[in-house]
């Protein structure tokens, strides 16, 4: 069989053409490959702090989130070493992680553990009494299935799109007070060993795509993670420990 040789081998423009693209395809990829790992690498640092915070918290109950309020949780986010400078918060982001609880399709009602937890991205709003602190944890705890459908999307605000209020401190919420009712998010910070309710209104929550795409890949949504359709990471463990921790610590106490 003869082959033209000016289809093969390739004429010598095509294979200019060929190595051009080679080349541009290689450094995209030396740029790319050390960017994703970054990434997976500080999202990986994320669960842990994150669980961290969670564990510290519930270390201190007196001046923690009460038992009832953590019975009560359909989801629990948590913003690690939150940075904010200056007398007045502007835009400065803060990058936290969220799980939720899963539900019993055997026993409505009931639920079957915590979700692979979903990275999001929280930026601008008012935040009450925590000014000019410079690092803070922020913990939100997701009260309902309205909660957690704005979770579940790319963007929300706070106030806005969806309530939320300072939630109560103390081994248990008193009972005279509404936090259970029409209010989807209860905002807490801890700010040098402090930790009290705070004001979020006006913060925008966003899907943080960079780790969600690290851990992930690029087709995973929110909805697919924090529904319990995805197998959490072996490095989400100390965050979801710390927060079944959390959660069978408040079970136990409400039966003592």
């Amino acid at each position: 069989m003869k082959i033209d040789k000016q289809i093969w081998p390739f004429p010598a423009e095509m294979r200019k053409g060929i190595q051009f693209v080679s080349l541009v395809l290689l450094a995209l990829l030396a740029v790319v490959c050390p960017v994703w790992a970054a990434d997976r690498e500080a999202s990986n640092e994320r669960l842990e702090r994150a669980g961290k915070v969670m564990t510290e918290i519930m270390a201190a109950p007196d001046n923690g989130i009460p038992e009832e309020v953590l019975a009560h949780a359909r989801c629990i986010a948590v913003v690690p070493h939150m940075l904010k400078g200056g007398l007045v918060f502007g835009a400065e982001n803060g990058r936290g992680v969220a799980t939720c609880r899963i539900p019993d399709s055997d026993h409505p009602g009931q639920f079957k553990g915590w979700s692979a937890p979903a990275f999001f991205a929280i930026s601008g709003g008012s935040w009450g009494l925590q000014i000019g602190v410079e690092g803070i944890d922020l913990v939100m705890v997701i009260q309902n299935d309205r909660g957690m459908q704005q979770l579940l999307s790319s963007k929300f605000e706070l106030g806005g799109d969806i309530s939320a209020a300072a939630g109560p401190v103390g081994r248990h919420a008193s009972a005279d007070t509404n936090w259970k009712l029409d209010t989807e998010i209860l905002t807490y910070s801890r700010a040098k060993g402090i930790f009290a309710g705070l004001t979020l209104n006006g913060a925008a929550i966003r899907r943080d795509d960079s780790s969600m795409n690290a851990l992930y890949g690029h087709e995973v949504t929110n909805h697919a993670v924090l529904t319990g359709q995805v197998t959490p990471p072996s490095s989400a463990e100390p965050f979801l420990n710390a927060v079944r921790g959390a959660k069978a610590q408040s079970v136990e106490e409400q039966k003592n």
